[in-house]
Parts: structure tokens; sequence; C-alpha cells
């Protein structure tokens, strides 16, 4: 590594690191004093509530890096244009991909290191938060297993959900189970699927078991559909159902085909999925645009023209990221083009600005 590669490599990390921590702490700050009085109406120590503020910092950590990227790729080539180091560098034959290459190699190592979060380290936080969240800010008594089958312990009684369709609300697999006051079987019901209309729950494609409990005999009845009062609604499953960011890919990726080959649709995990594997790659793409934004400019802007370009960039990326993911949750795009739609169109930009560079 020659000599300008290593201060580039050593300026960008100097200023990511600051970035970062700075970015951090602010949003640290920010959620704890936004969930401070759901914490006290919980009766939840202090202590506790920012347990469960640091416990999503890996998560936000994730989507914070791309932005800190942006801006510390933004500080040293605008420190560099200031002092008039980039037009020394040109003028001396140095071309602006030359000053892209240690980026790209940084970008590169910087996206491994965010998809090893990712699949490692996120998933384990974000569920430990999400259990913290459910079982001692809202107070609920709901468990969900790693493969999304759901039991909710009411009052008598019993229910599992096999899969919850958070896209539609409804719920599909759904059984059961009621019990008197000395826990005897007294009434079952299963049914194919479940949506929630109009303030309740429609039941259909079922069938009802009923115990007498004087003579023990069994009735069976099937029904297409039947209004059923449950103990949850559709706000309530949301809280409770694991989310695609609480699994790695691997996890994602076994769920996805596991679903896919029981008959449920899916399409939401897959869109997902897909994400996983695209948004690492930002790095990378963060670093090129930081780069043609202060190569391009004028000597005369400013450092703070700067950054807010960045700024201004990265919240358009976030707006076309959520877009995207939006139209595939919905069906109106392939997953893949769901998932890096937003991708190929900063990538497209930045090559732009590079390629039109001074």
């Amino acid at each position: 590594m020659n000599i300008l590669n290593r201060y580039l490599i050593r300026e960008f990390l100097k200023f990511f690191s600051i970035v970062q921590m700075v970015v951090l702490l602010i949003y640290i700050s920010i959620d704890y004093l936004s969930n401070l009085d759901r914490f006290i109406k919980a009766g939840l120590p202090l202590s506790r509530g920012l347990t469960y503020v640091l416990l999503r910092i890996p998560y936000m950590t994730v989507l914070l890096t791309p932005v800190g990227i942006l801006i510390s790729v933004i500080i040293v080539f605008g420190l560099m244009n200031k002092k008039r180091e980039l037009l020394a560098l040109k003028t001396s034959g140095v071309s602006v991909f030359t000053m892209l290459k240690p980026f790209l190699a940084a970008g590169l190592f910087l996206s491994l290191c965010l998809f090893l979060m990712a699949e490692e380290i996120v998933p384990v936080a974000m569920t430990q938060a999400r259990y913290l969240k459910t079982t001692e800010i809202r107070k609920k008594q709901m468990v969900t297993s790693k493969e999304k089958n759901i039991w909710i312990k009411g009052e008598r009684r019993i229910t599992h959900i096999k899969f919850y369709d958070a896209m539609t609300h409804a719920i599909f697999g759904v059984t059961q189970t009621f019990f008197d006051n000395g826990f005897n079987l007294i009434r079952r019901i299963d049914s194919e699927k479940g949506e929630f209309k109009g303030g309740g729950w429609v039941l259909s494609g079922g069938m009802e078991q009923r115990v007498d409990p004087k003579t023990g005999e069994m009735s069976i009845a099937f029904f297409d559909e039947k209004p059923e009062s449950l103990d949850f609604i559709p706000e309530d499953l949301n809280q409770v159902v694991k989310k695609s960011e609480e699994m790695g890919y691997r996890e994602l990726y076994h769920y996805v085909k596991k679903m896919e080959a029981e008959g449920y649709d899916a399409t939401l995990y897959r869109v997902d999925l897909i994400a996983k594997t695209a948004f690492p790659f930002v790095c990378i793409l963060m670093c090129m645009t930081g780069i043609g934004i202060t190569v391009k400019s004028r000597i005369d802007h400013g450092l703070p023209f700067y950054i807010s370009s960045g700024i201004g960039i990265s919240f358009l990326y976030w707006i076309c990221y959520s877009f995207f993911l939006s139209l595939g949750y919905g069906g109106m795009l392939p997953p893949v083009a769901a998932g890096w739609g937003a991708n190929v169109l900063l990538g497209l930009a930045s090559l732009y600005m590079l390629i039109n560079a001074d």
C-alpha cells in the first residue's frame, strides 16, 4: 500500500469512528428519552430501560453505518478539496479512480462486517429487546417459536397459530383448546384460516369439537365461516411475531423455504431475504457517492455544503429503499428487484458523478 492509500484510509477510519460514535450517542439519547414515559408507566427501572435501548444498538448500527461512511468520505475529501490537495493530486496525474481504490477496499470490508453483524449479533440482540418490550413493558404473556408457531395463553384457553401474515392480518392453521375450571378439555376448534374483519375474527374452513361435561360424549361440527372471539388483535401479533431482523440469513432462508413448501405466501420474508444480501453493498456505493460529490464540486464549496449534500442523498436513498421494499411486499415487484432496486439507482448515480468528475 502506497503513502497516498495509507493516508486516505487513516483519515477515513478516524472520521468514520467519530461520526459513528456521535450518531449512536444521539440515537441512544433520543430513543431513551422518547420511551422514558413508557418505562415509568410499566414500573420498569430506568437501568432496565437503558438495557432495552442498548439492545437495539447493533440493529441501528447496521442501518446507520452507510450514512456514517458517506459523511466520513465527504469530510475526508472535503478537507482535501479545501486545502487544494485534490487539485495537487489531479495535476500530478492521479485520477479519481486511483483515489477510489482504497475506499472500495474499505467499503468491501465494512460490507462484510455489516453482513456478519446482521447475521450473528443483530438477531440475538433484537430478540432480547422484543422479549423485554413484550413481557416487561407491554406486560403481555405471549411467546413465539423460531418456526413462527405462535402460542397464546388466554382465559382458560390456549391458541396455537401456525402462520401469521402481517401484510393481510390473516392467521393460518389456527387451533384453540378450551378448558373448564378444573383444566378439563371441554372444546376445541381447528380452522384453516382466520381474518380480522369489522373489529373481530372470522374463522373459515374448520371443525369444532365439544365435550359434554356430564357424559363425556364428544360432538363434532364442521363450518365454512364462524365468528370467534379471540384474546388478541393483529397489533398484538405484530409485537409477538418474530421479525426478519431477528433472524439471520440462514434462518430466514430456511423459514422461507419451509413456508413456501407448506403453501403459505412468504413474499414479505423473501423480499427481506434478498434485502439482507443487498443492503451491505450500499457501503461500497456510499464510498463512490461521497467521492463523486466532493471531487466534482467546485473548490469554493465549503464542508457544510458537502455534508448537506450527503445527508440529502442518504435521505433520498432511504426513501427509495423503503419504496422498493413496499412494492415488493405488495407483490408489485419481484423480490430481487425490490431488494436491489435502490442500490442499482444509487450505483448508477455514483458512477455518473465519478465519470463526470473534474
